[in-house]
């Protein structure tokens, strides 16, 4: 089976790890080989945190710059960061509500022109699905459920081989039972976005 290799990138917080996961777990049901590695970048206190996770053939464990098959970004300055990894075949889904770092509070940073630059990204990729993410989750009951939105927008993008009813059902399954209900309505959302994008 063909790798399809997926970055997800997002800040702490954000639920990168919790949807890493839930790809992997789903992954394993679907009978389908998974490795994965995750990097924490000081998460507690806002900062990078980058899973990789490749699904299919293969031994290794990172994807190298311009191999991205998808590009998950849970926060836009992050994707941007990360958009070495894309190439002309990559699927990139983004969040476009900014979750500035605290260095642009403190004045020691400038964010970037994320409209300007997105444009440009759209432009050296196959594919770029962006949109306000954060509004669906609250919109879901919770900031927390952003991860289950960007999930339901990468199962409808058509990017990975896994049906939407086992990622359903992963959800159900590994997510907490409080959360259930709220996680599985911020991943229809981010579906039903993503079709209209």
């Amino acid at each position: 089976m063909k790798t399809t290799r997926i970055l997800i990138v997002a800040v702490g917080g954000q639920g990168n790890i919790l949807s890493a996961r839930v790809l992997g777990e789903a992954a394993v049901a679907a009978g389908i080989d998974v490795r994965m590695s995750e990097f924490h970048g000081m998460a507690q206190r806002g900062g990078v945190v980058e899973s990789m996770i490749l699904l299919g053939d293969g031994s290794g464990y990172c994807i190298s710059d311009g191999n991205a098959d998808v590009l998950l970004g849970f926060e836009p300055s992050e994707t941007l960061r990360a958009a070495k990894k894309c190439g002309a075949n990559s699927v990139v889904i983004t969040n476009v509500r900014p979750l500035p770092p605290f260095t642009v509070a403190l004045g020691k940073d400038q964010y970037p022109d994320i409209d300007y630059a997105m444009h440009l990204m759209s432009e050296r990729v196959k594919k770029m699905i962006a949109f306000d993410a954060t509004a669906l989750a609250l919109q879901a009951g919770s900031s927390l459920t952003l991860n289950m939105v960007m999930l339901g927008a990468l199962s409808q993008s058509g990017a990975i081989d896994l049906p939407q009813e086992l990622l359903e059902r992963i959800i159900r399954e590994k997510t907490k039972k409080q959360f259930t209900d709220m996680n599985l309505k911020a991943f229809e959302l981010g579906m039903q976005k993503a079709a209209n994008c």
